[in-house]
């Protein structure tokens, strides 16, 4: 009985041994120009939190990790939220993972989006680039063969995406109201999704190949009342069935990568893919400077109405990576659509300072913003955003 107590105590002894970092941060965000919509702010101020705790027992063949994100917001409530990001248990048996909890997990390649990346639901109030996710409940086993790597999630419970609120400035012409959300399944957000994906690398090359089959992250929003009588947009979540291919290949200083999904749903069966290339030049005039060149384009084969942001779009984008001791980095980039003409410019940069310290910059404009474009709603909402983060 002692030992058999001992044993179960393992993990909670090394929760007292607990490895604990995370960040908080500052951020100022500032429009340009006046906004689009009545009740939107021209600035805004927030604060965020994001601990994180792990640790590891059983001679390192058992790990957990806890993450959370908080935000406040002084002006946007849309804003304020939290989510655990993590909640997990990794099991490592052999040529065997498992993984039990909460988790955010990335596939893809390409930079300007991600087309195979369905697993996470996006966390869109924190931005439109798309980069942050919600945790999401998950079974996921991963095991490793000579012919490639396996991986199978059985996803219970569905995440539903954020949206800003009226007074909030990226957002469409009438408010998402996420009360009222609709599911085509009648589990509704209890449904149990499938995911499957085989990876290997084949010399310079590597390939994954994905399926998945559950509730789309990215609802249709249908126009609807609220209890107001006022017009709002109605997210609903359709079931799909999504299969996915992402490739790169390195060849000397070149990057080739492709990503193309196949998806059947309801409202649309249809082909999408994103593909392109970075180049680098490395040590640009005898110097520490790297410089990157990349060029993507998306293509996706729906009717006009029914596209998402990238349709027939041109990426073009520069990436300076300075290789000093404060992990200096800029990205440039320019999405062109070769339909409409619209255009998108992004800035985002880095630095730390000292050990602890680090700076963010980003800057976003709309321009020539076509009226049937779905950036049609943004093309007022050019901004400068600046955070500083301390690490600890």
């Amino acid at each position: 009985m002692r030992r058999l107590a001992c044993t179960c105590l393992l993990p909670f002894a090394s929760l007292a041994q607990a490895g604990f970092s995370g960040n908080v941060a500052v951020e100022t965000q500032t429009y340009t120009e006046s906004a689009q919509f009545d009740g939107q702010f021209d600035d805004n101020v927030t604060f965020s939190f994001e601990p994180r705790w792990n640790g590891e027992w059983n001679d390192g063949n058992d790990l957990w990790s806890v993450e959370l994100f908080l935000r406040a917001d002084n002006k946007d409530a849309g804003r304020e939220h939290a989510d655990l990001r993590e909640l997990l248990w990794l099991r490592i048996d052999g040529d065997n993972e498992w993984r039990v909890g909460v988790n955010t997990m990335f596939w893809g390649v390409t930079e300007s989006q991600h087309l195979v990346d369905v697993i996470n639901q996006v966390d869109l109030v924190e931005g439109i680039d798309r980069e942050e996710k919600l945790g999401q409940p998950m079974l996921h086993w991963k095991r490793y063969q000579d012919w490639g790597v396996l991986d199978l999630l059985v996803l219970p419970g569905f995440r539903e995406r954020t949206f800003q609120e009226a007074e909030g400035r990226l957002r469409p012409p009438l408010v998402v109201d996420t009360d009222q959300a609709e599911y085509e399944s009648s589990d509704e957000d209890a449904h149990v999704d499938f995911a499957l994906r085989f990876s290997q690398t084949y010399g310079d090359l590597d390939l994954g190949l994905s399926l998945f089959d559950g509730t789309s992250r990215d609802p249709l929003l249908l126009p609807g009342t609220d209890a107001g009588g006022k017009a709002v947009l109605i997210p609903f979540y359709e079931q799909m069935t999504q299969f996915g291919l992402d490739a790169q290949l390195i060849y000397q200083d070149w990057i080739y990568k492709l990503e193309y999904i196949h998806r059947n749903a309801r409202s649309n069966d249809f082909n999408a893919a994103v593909g392109g290339f970075e180049y680098t030049l490395y040590g640009v005039y005898e110097s520490d400077l790297d410089l990157g060149l990349l060029l993507e384009y998306s293509h996706d084969d729906r009717p006009e109405n029914d596209r998402g942001a990238f349709d027939r779009d041109v990426f073009v984008a520069t990436r300076f990576t300075f290789n000093d001791q404060q992990s200096s980095e800029i990205l440039a980039g320019l999405i062109v659509d070769v339909d409409k003409g619209s255009r998108s410019f992004r800035v985002e940069g880095s630095r730390r300072f000292g050990a602890s310290w680090k700076a963010i910059l980003e800057l976003q404009t709309f321009s020539n913003i076509d009226g049937d474009d779905v950036l049609a709603a943004f093309e007022h909402d050019d901004f400068l955003l600046l955070e500083l983060a301390y690490y600890f």
